[in-house]
């Protein structure tokens, strides 16, 4: 606000002093609100480190039972396994609210499966298909979680960003310019103030000298 359009009142300098009280405490509330995004991303940031560890575990176990799988059984009988799969997994995306932002939230369904309902005969596959079949599910399903997890630290980060750039926004450009135009206010009335008392003083003197003439 160029100091050339502010009224140097005590009401405009009330009005300042109050926006600057207010503005403190949505700094004080943005700054909580950032550090507790950044504490809550470097948790989930374990959780995801954890998964992709898990991840890869599980994604060497598929790959070497399915090979061990293919060369035993042999390749058609892995693949004859796989399409009489009849059930498929179903994925719901649901959102929930953490600590302002909308977040991700994904259920899963029918990943793990038991045997029956794998769609192929118990009898005509053998254990190393079964193995195979089950360490592929359970693949998908921790790819699954990742994918959540993945998704929910996207959110908080753009969410820590946006909240950094306003806290920084008040703390370094709105706070400053409200305190200087607080502190102009308060010269200028004082100079008003030191006016009047001398323009006061003035009259005062011409009026003991007019009494006394």
């Amino acid at each position: 606000m160029p100091q050339r359009e502010i009224q140097p009142t005590r009401s405009e300098l009330l009005e300042v002093t109050k926006r600057i009280r207010l503005t403190q405490n949505g700094h004080k509330i943005l700054k909580l609100k950032r550090d507790g995004l950044i504490l809550e991303f470097f948790k989930i940031l374990d959780q995801a480190k954890d998964l992709r560890l898990e991840i890869a575990r599980r994604y060497k176990e598929a790959s070497e039972k399915i090979a061990i799988a293919s060369a035993v059984d042999g390749v058609i009988a892995v693949r004859s396994a796989s399409y009489a799969l009849t059930s498929h997994p179903e994925i719901q995306l649901r959102s929930r609210n953490l600590m302002g932002v909308v977040v991700p939230e994904i259920e899963s369904t029918r990943i793990l499966a038991p045997i029956t309902d794998r769609g192929y005969g118990i009898i005509g596959t053998s254990p190393r298909i079964d193995e195979a079949t089950e360490a592929y599910e359970n693949l998908v399903e921790t790819v699954v979680k990742a994918a959540e997890l993945e998704t929910t630290m996207k959110k908080l980060l753009e969410e820590i960003e946006r909240t950094k750039r306003r806290v920084n926004a008040l703390e370094f450009k709105v706070l400053p310019e409200l305190q200087e135009i607080e502190r102009f206010i308060r010269f200028r009335l004082e100079e008003m103030e030191r006016d009047n008392t001398f323009r006061l003083k003035r009259i005062k003197d011409k009026s003991a000298k007019a009494a006394e003439a």
